[in-house]
Parts: structure tokens; C-alpha cells; sequence
């Protein structure tokens, strides 16, 4: 099956507890659909670049599925009649990274930038 990314931003008045469950949400659809989530990570609340509906930060949430094409575009259209999924980004990889992704990395652990001269 296709290997998926998805990122997915929420309305900034929920709270942890239900911005998690949104993401246990949509792996569940996925795994009815006869997808898998192989790993979900919670990014916490960020400041966004621009205003999305009226909120200036958001939940973020970042999925990875083995899904086929059928079940990621159910949990898509799902997302986007959700209330409080404000943003959807769903990505096609050829496979997933080990380890944390980015967002959830130290600033230490990641490789750093040439020195200025």
C-alpha cells in the first residue's frame, strides 16, 4: 500500500486532550477503511504565518499511514467537514523517516548551520 504524511491544523480553543483525540479520531477512520497509522505525533499549539478563520495559532498534528488511495481521501473529506480542523496537508511518500520528525527534534540534535563568517 501507498505510504502517506499528513499534517493537520485545528482551531486554537480546543484543548490537548481534545486536539489528541482528533488525531485518534482520524486514525480510526483510516483503520476502518483499511488503512494503518504507523505513527502520530502531537506538535503542540504554534503560531501560524498568517489567520486562518480568525486564529492566529493552531493545533498541529503530523500522521503516518499505510493507506490505500480510497481510505486517505474518506479521512480527507472527513477533515474538511470537521468543525475544528482548520488546514489539511496530505503527502505521498516513497517511505517514512525513522525517528522523530523535525518539529519534534531538539534544536541541539538537529544538524546546525554553517558558521558566519
Amino acid at each position: 500500500m501507498p505510504l502517506y504524511e499528513h499534517v493537520f491544523i485545528s482551531r486554537q480553543d480546543l484543548s490537548n486532550a481534545q486536539a489528541e483525540s482528533l488525531i485518534e479520531h482520524f486514525g480510526t477512520i483510516l483503520a476502518d477503511n483499511g488503512g494503518n497509522v504507523i505513527d502520530s505525533e502531537y506538535w503542540g499549539v504554534k503560531t501560524m504565518a498568517y489567520k486562518i478563520n480568525k486564529n492566529r495559532k493552531g493545533h498541529y498534528a503530523f500522521l503516518k499511514s499505510d493507506a490505500p488511495a480510497p481510505a486517505v481521501q474518506e479521512m480527507e473529506r472527513l477533515m474538511r467537514l470537521h468543525d475544528d480542523v482548520m488546514r489539511v496537508l496530505t503527502i505521498k511518500v516513497d517511505e517514512h523517516a525513522e525517528g522523530p520528525s523535525i518539529q519534534m527534534q531538539k534544536r541541539d540534535d538537529r544538524d546546525t548551520r554553517r558558521e558566519r563568517r
